[in-house]
């Protein structure tokens, strides 16, 4: 096979991405970055409202987008989403799993009912979805491209007070690593985002609990999404076929100290 010279085409054109969390922070980031690359998007999340707005504007720019209420904590949701997701627009070809939520709480004084929630939404959420994304790929013939949302959190954690945070963001990085091996042959690659401290919705609470935050950061500031383009976009394009079981970290050195 000839390469181009060099070998770096992000045109997702003729693709169909499902992305989760999209109503707010890293994840509507993402659904817009993909469909002004070409892609069609199934934007996902339990705010419709929100992902009608972001449909809305995908379709303004020239896109292609599906609002796709979900409740990922739901598995009967979960398959249904790719099920409605590929009526609205075709097979599946890109899933990035970007939905969590933290835990903020103490181990020993969590709730049963969070402990479920967090597991659900950080960890057997994308375990789920990826599997059905991937039946109807094999069933297709059709290769495919998974990128999962971990954090930092997933290899180091300082007593802060979110322990299953990390335990269930290790088991994400660990599900990229399985799954990559499980459907390499299908030409189905599985990588990993591991984020430090982006704005989000979720680092805004966190914020608003703990304070100031960046003065401990070697340089002394948060992410903006926008600095993840060029990591999703790599993991996703055509350019990255033989890129698969990686877990990329971006933190600005914040976790690494």
């Amino acid at each position: 096979m000839t390469y181009p010279l060099p070998n770096a085409s992000i045109d997702l054109t003729g693709q169909t991405a499902l992305v989760t969390g999209a109503s707010s922070g890293l994840g509507r980031r993402f659904a817009l970055v993909l469909a002004t690359c070409g892609a069609k998007v199934a934007v996902t999340g339990r705010r419709l409202d929100r992902l009608e707005t972001l449909a809305a504007e995908i379709k303004a720019a020239g896109g292609e987008a599906a609002p796709l209420a979900l409740d990922v904590t739901d598995a009967d949701q979960l398959i249904d989403v790719v099920e409605r997701a590929q009526k609205a627009l075709g097979l599946v070809t890109i899933l990035i799993n970007n939905a969590g939520i933290p835990d903020a709480q103490r181990a020993h004084k969590m709730p049963l009912e969070l402990i479920d929630r967090v597991f659900d939404t950080n960890l057997r959420a994308p375990y789920i979805l990826s599997c059905e994304v991937a039946r109807r790929l094999i069933a297709a013939g059709s290769p495919g491209r998974m990128v999962n949302i971990a954090s930092m959190a997933a290899f180091q954690y300082r007593g802060e007070g979110a322990a299953l945070y990390s335990i269930t963001k290790a088991g994400v990085v660990r599900l990229t690593e399985a799954l990559a091996v499980e459907w390499a042959r299908y030409n189905i690659n599985v990588n990993c985002i591991a984020p430090g401290a982006f704005s989000s919705e979720m680092m805004d609470g966190m914020l608003a609990r703990v304070g100031d935050i960046t003065q401990g950061f070697p340089r002394k500031r948060i992410g903006d999404p926008a600095q993840m383009d060029a990591t999703l976009l790599h993991l996703v394009s055509p350019a990255a076929d033989f890129v698969t079981g990686a877990v990329i970290k971006i933190d600005d050195v914040q976790g690494g100290r």
